[in-house]
């Protein structure tokens, strides 16, 4: 393992963090390949990071794999990304029963096309028992439209009952606060992401496009979280 694994501390590894994954089709396009070439690297980048992460101990990893806005993409495009999430799904679920990490869909299923909801519900089910990590795949995702729905459920829920907080209606009530969020391609923005959850994320933004990003880029991004004095909108001295 390397120095920077060595170096971080385990009692103090971000719980949740999200990831923006982007720059696949920049990173295809700088060396003259079609777009989908560099979805396919994407994914081998996604399967070395899920690993990474697994190996310090995060609880939860969101991966932000496709989003409400993606179908303003190619027909093309947007095929091919389909076609691509059924089979990365079920060609790592022996990595995700060896490793006992639990899959999670995050986002509106009713959007997708019947043959990948299927294969989400297969791996959810497949793997809800399993006590490891807990990989949420944010697929037809959009915190807004998390948010709406999750009104639209608490306003429809029965007269008279505990209607409580409104993250008890969001599509993972138990999904913890984001506590690192990582962003690469060399945007700066949440582009409709987890925006409830990372009211107090710390965030790294890089320039690395997502194929290049390794897992020593990111154990660096959680050794410099680690760094972060986090006060939660109080004073040093306060509890938070």
């Amino acid at each position: 393992m390397s120095e920077i694994f060595d170096s971080i501390d385990r009692t103090a590894v971000p719980a949740h963090i999200g990831i923006i994954m982007d720059g696949n089709g920049r990173w295809a396009q700088k060396r003259n390949l079609p777009r989908t070439g560099g979805h396919k690297e994407g994914v081998n980048t996604a399967r070395e990071i899920i690993k990474a992460a697994a190996a310090i101990g995060v609880r939860y990893l969101t991966l932000y794999t496709f989003s409400t806005e993606n179908w303003k993409r190619t027909a093309e495009e947007v095929s091919f990304l389909m076609g691509l999430l059924k089979a990365h799904l079920r060609s790592e679920f022996e990595f995700y029963k060896k490793e006992r990490v639990r899959v999670l869909h995050l986002g509106d299923k009713t959007g997708l096309p019947a043959d990948v909801i299927r294969e989400i519900e297969s791996v959810e089910k497949e793997s809800r028992d399993f006590k490891g990590m807990n990989l949420v795949l944010a697929i037809n995702y959009g915190a807004r439209d998390e948010i709406q729905r999750a009104v639209h459920r608490m306003c429809g829920a029965e007269p008279g009952g505990e209607k409580g907080d409104i993250g008890r209606f969001f599509d993972i009530p138990s999904l913890p606060d984001a506590d690192l969020i990582i962003r690469t391609g060399g945007e700066k923005r949440l582009s409709n992401f987890l925006l409830w959850h990372a009211a107090y994320a710390e965030f790294d933004f890089t320039d690395i496009l997502w194929p290049d990003y390794t897992k020593e880029d990111f154990y660096a991004s959680v050794a410099d979280f680690q760094k972060r004095h986090r006060r939660f909108g109080g004073i040093d001295g306060e509890k938070k």
